[in-house]
């Protein structure tokens, strides 16, 4: 477990990648219920009905994206690694933006908040770049570049699910 905890930190700093975790499918398993069950208690403290569906769309898209490019950069056994790595970060950084999030206020201007939260996620994206630089094989640049395909890909298909028509 202090292996697991390291990796995670390495990979938070962008001094590691998802080949220092087990590749392990009950860990797999243990940490997408966890997310799932994560983003669901978020989402009803933020009154989000939709929230455990909007985490399944995500988590979907990112095993297809996952799965696709490690298919095509001939890796597929890094499959159980990279998206354990994925969801581990996941989870950190959604509990930070909460955290983040409950101490907004919309009635008042908050721009350290909003410049923090800011922050958060481009860290987000630059962590996710990385672990998808190790995995594939290929530059950061890439790997940023598939980040922010893939978060874009996410965001049009929840808005087309569960925002359209409402």
């Amino acid at each position: 477990m202090n292996g697991i905890f390291l990796s995670l930190v390495n990979m938070l700093r962008l001094r590691g990648g998802p080949e220092s975790l087990p590749a392990s499918w009950p860990l797999l398993i243990f940490l997408v219920a966890a997310y799932i069950v994560q983003n669901l208690i978020t989402g009803q403290q933020f009154e989000d009905e939709h929230a455990a569906a909007k985490s399944l769309v995500a988590i979907s898209l990112q095993v297809v994206v996952l799965s696709g490019l490690l298919y095509w950069r001939r890796h597929p056994e890094r499959f159980t690694q990279t998206l354990s790595a994925m969801v581990m970060v996941g989870i950190v950084f959604n509990i930070v933006t909460w955290a983040l999030l409950t101490q907004s206020d919309p009635t008042a201007n908050q721009p350290v908040l909003a410049l923090a939260w800011f922050s958060v996620f481009i860290w987000s994206m630059f962590v996710d770049a990385n672990i998808y630089r190790h995995s594939l094989s290929i530059t950061l640049s890439m790997g940023m570049l598939i980040t922010v395909l893939t978060l874009a890909a996410s965001y049009v298909l929840i808005e087309m699910l569960f925002l359209v028509g409402q």
